[in-house]
C-alpha cells in the first residue's frame, strides 16, 4: 500500500466537513489537521519537544530552503529530515512552487522549470519537476509535492491558464520521476498532486479532472490565499471539492486564520498549512478564546492574568500577560518562543475541537459557540 492513503471516518450531516485519518510510515494523522509551517525544518524559535507535548501531528519544511542551506547531500547523510531535526513525526515538504511566487523578482519560468537566484550568495539553482522531486525524495517527508507556480492575485486570464496547462505538464513529470524507485515510493512518501487556476472555475475544474486523471496519494488546492477575497476562496472550493473522490485527503494550502479552518472544513478540507500563527507571534499578536490580541499594547502591562484561561499551553500555565507584555517590550528573545508555542496549541486545540464537532455531529452548534467566544472582545 502507498504510504499516505486517507480513510474517511465520519461525514457531518449538516455540512461537507469530515473526519478521517492519513497513514504514513511515521504515524496516524486525525483529520482536519493544521501543520505548523518550519521552513528551515524546524518552528522558529520553539524547540521540536515543546512541539510534541502541544500534540501537534505534523509540521511543514520548505525544500527549496533546505536545497539551499544545510543543503540536501547533509540532510540524506543524517537519514532523512526527521532524524536530522529529532522529530519523530510525520512532516511534508513543498516543492519550490511557492518560491516561483514568493522571489517573483529573482526567479524565472520556462516549460523545464524554474531557475532561482539564491537570496543568501546570488547564485542560480535551477529547479525542474524531475529535480524537485529528487530534492523531496533525499530531505525524506513522508508527504511531497509536485512543482507547480502558484499565481498571484489578481491574474489575468491568459496568465492563469497557461500557467496552469504548464502545471500539468509538470506533474506528470514528477509523478513519473516519484515512481522511477517504486519501492522507495512505495513504503516511504506519498505524492500529492496541486489544483490550480486563480479564481476562473472553468481552469480550476479543468486542472481538477486533469490532476485526478494522472492520479496522485493526495490533492491539494494551491493559489489560495493570496490576497483574493474569501467569498472567492469559498466559490473555488466548492466548485472543486465534490469533484475530488471521497478516499482521498484534501489539502488547501497557505491557509491558517481561526475563521478560515472553520469555513473551509465546512466545505470539504481536511489539512491546512500557514505561517501565521508562528510568525504573529513573534510580532506578538496571540490567539485567544475570546480573540486576537496584541501583547504588546499598554494596557497588558499590569494585567496578571494567562493569555487565555482556557488554554494548558507551558506559556499560559507559566507567565502573565503583564510579563509577556514586559519581554517583548524589552525585546528579550524569550517571547519569540513563549507566543508561537501558544499560538501553536491554539491552532491544534481548534482543530481538535473541529474535529469533535464532526464526530458528534455538532458542527454548525460548535462553529457558533466558538464565534461568539472569538468575537466577544471586540463586542464589549
Amino acid at each position: 500500500m502507498e504510504c499516505g492513503p486517507y480513510e474517511l471516518i465520519k461525514e457531518s450531516s449538516e455540512c461537507k466537513a469530515r473526519r478521517g485519518k492519513i497513514y504514513t510510515a511515521r504515524g496516524i494523522i486525525d483529520t482536519p489537521v493544521f501543520m505548523p509551517v518550519g521552513t528551515q525544518g524546524t518552528l522558529k524559535g520553539v524547540a521540536n519537544e515543546l512541539l510534541s507535548d502541544s500534540d501537534v501531528q505534523i509540521i511543514l519544511a520548505n525544500s527549496y530552503h533546505l536545497y539551499l542551506r544545510p543543503g540536501t547531500e547533509v540532510i540524506k547523510e543524517a537519514g532523512g529530515i526527521q532524524r536530522f531535526n529529532s522529530w519523530n513525526k510525520p512532516m511534508l515538504t513543498d516543492s519550490g512552487g511557492f518560491q516561483a511566487f514568493s522571489l517573483k523578482g529573482i526567479r524565472k519560468i520556462s516549460e523545464n522549470g524554474v531557475e532561482f537566484q539564491s537570496h543568501i550568495d546570488g547564485s542560480k539553482h535551477f529547479f525542474s519537476p524531475e529535480k524537485s522531486i529528487r530534492v523531496q525524495r533525499d530531505i525524506g517527508a513522508d508527504i511531497i509535492m509536485c512543482l507547480d507556480e502558484c499565481v498571484s492575485y489578481p491574474s489575468d486570464y491568459e496568465y492563469a491558464k497557461n500557467s496552469m496547462e504548464l502545471g500539468l505538464r509538470w506533474a506528470g513529470k514528477c509523478k513519473e520521476e516519484f515512481w522511477r524507485d517504486n519501492n522507495f515510493s512505495k513504503t516511504r512518501q506519498s505524492l500529492f498532486g496541486i489544483i490550480q487556476g486563480s479564481v476562473y472555475s472553468d481552469l480550476r475544474l479543468k486542472s481538477t479532472y486533469e490532476i485526478l486523471n494522472i492520479g496522485f496519494g493526495g490533492y491539494a488546492i494551491g493559489g489560495l490565499s493570496v490576497g483574493e477575497p474569501k467569498e472567492e476562496m469559498h466559490s473555488v472550493l466548492e466548485n472543486i471539492l465534490p469533484v475530488i473522490p471521497s478516499g482521498k485527503a484534501r489539502y488547501l494550502m497557505g491557509v491558517g486564520m481561526p475563521e478560515d479552518l472553520w469555513e473551509c472544513v465546512e466545505r470539504g478540507i481536511d489539512m491546512f498549512d500557514c505561517v501565521i500563527p508562528t510568525r504573529n507571534g513573534r510580532n506578538g499578536q496571540v490567539f485567544t478564546s475570546f480573540g486576537k490580541i496584541n501583547i504588546r499594547n499598554l494596557e497588558f502591562k499590569k494585567d496578571f492574568s494567562p493569555l487565555d484561561i482556557n488554554c494548558r499551553c507551558p506559556t499560559c500555565k507559566g507567565y502573565s500577560k503583564a510579563y509577556l507584555n514586559h519581554l517583548v517590550r524589552s525585546k528579550e528573545s524569550l517571547y519569540l518562543s513563549l507566543l508561537s508555542l501558544h499560538n501553536v496549541y491554539f491552532m491544534v486545540n481548534l482543530m481538535t475541537t473541529i474535529r469533535k464537532s464532526v464526530e458528534t455531529d455538532t458542527f454548525f452548534k460548535s462553529k457558533k459557540e466558538f464565534f461568539e467566544k472569538y468575537y466577544s472582545r471586540n463586542q464589549n
